[in-house]
């Protein structure tokens, strides 16, 4: 399995790391159709240099697991709300496989109406956002995806947590090069990548969080133990609140705070809804009485980008996709200590 490696790391092929991720998932029991929904969306971040939704998130799955109300045999069902809604419920199962199953609905659906929404109930999350808006857009179509979390981060200008780390993601496709893609938390940094800078014994930076006291902290355990702050002052607390609202209420499913609520102490992926919408770029064209807009709504996009990085600037995703072709060249980068820890974890052999 293991070739060109170092004392520090492991190089596994795409399908190497996949096999690992899926062997893991089905050695403890989990459906074949889930560990092969969580395997990808995990390797598929390992690959693209996204380490803090990568590999490192296998061994919590077994906490998620363990929650008395997760179903090992979750089965997913797409059902037409109305002709321009889809909802997926999970069956408290990992919500990817649901997405994935609503996906063929949310995209016949956007081209045929021009936009469309995808619901996904009772599902736990423990995966990235943007690869499926991505797989969306490579279907000529943009894609928004957000969902609550639990409830670590502190509005703005408070001291405790309220809010989500309510991750939200974008995708708009591109004719000729990949997807233009963003992903990010409303928080000042992604959970895990504050417990990446514990685990490595290193301070985050300022403005990350509070400790329990509510004082600024750059201690990642004090801010893990009290509250994250929204990127942006009250510009992410904002914005974390609507998609508290988009993800939770409006599509009958929890706030990051009934999510906190409903894990009862057992540390599993948070249990909550997924919004999802994607819409069709091709429904408008621009009028010919607008004379001073030249070619078609694709190509202004293009003179976007372009000039976006005529400046040197980098678009969002630009990153992961060099990565990813690295990967494909050179293979997948593992630590030699997750390699290690994943394989001591698998059940023992009686």
């Amino acid at each position: 399995m293991m070739s060109r490696n170092s004392p520090d790391e492991i190089i596994l092929s795409e399908g190497e790391a996949l096999g690992l991720a899926r062997d893991f998932l089905t050695a403890h029991g989990l459906s074949a159709a889930q560990a092969e929904a969580v395997a990808s969306a995990l390797c598929a971040a390992q690959r693209d240099g996204c380490a803090s939704h990568g590999l490192q998130r296998l061994p919590g799955t077994l906490d998620t697991m363990a929650h008395p109300a997760f179903n090992r045999m979750a089965d997913p069902r797409p059902e037409a709300v109305t002709p321009a809604v889809t909802r997926v419920d999970a069956d408290y199962g990992f919500s990817i496989l649901a997405a994935e199953r609503g996906l063929p609905s949310l995209v016949a659906n956007a081209r045929r109406l021009g936009v469309a929404i995808l619901a996904v109930n009772n599902g736990f999350h423990s995966t990235a956002l943007w690869p499926v808006v991505e797989k969306i857009a490579t279907h000529g179509l943009a894609a928004l995806s957000m969902n609550p979390t639990h409830d670590w981060v502190a509005p703005s200008g408070g001291t405790k947590g309220t809010l989500g780390t309510n991750p939200i993601a974008f995708a708009w496709p591109r004719a000729g090069h990949p997807p233009y893609v963003f992903d990010f938390a409303t928080s000042a940094a992604a959970r895990a990548d504050i417990a990446l800078h514990r685990q490595r014994g290193q301070e985050i930076p300022a403005g990350w969080g509070l400790d329990p006291q509510g004082r600024p902290s750059t201690d990642p355990a004090a801010v893990l133990a009290g509250a994250m702050l929204p990127f942006g002052g009250h510009k992410g607390s904002a914005l974390a609140t609507m998609i508290e609202l988009l993800a939770g209420p409006f599509i009958g499913d929890r706030t990051s705070r009934q999510s906190a609520a409903f894990d009862k102490g057992a540390k599993a992926a948070p249990c909550h809804g997924e919004l999802i919408l994607a819409f069709n770029p091709d429904l408008f064209q621009f009028d010919s009485a607008q004379p001073d807009l030249e070619g078609t709504p694709q190509d202004a996009a293009e003179d976007l980008f372009s000039r976006i990085t005529q400046q040197g600037a980098r678009l969002p995703g630009d990153r992961r996709y060099a990565a990813r072709a690295a990967a494909a060249q050179h293979g997948i980068r593992v630590p030699k200590a997750l390699y290690e820890r994943i394989l001591r974890l698998f059940p023992q052999q009686e």
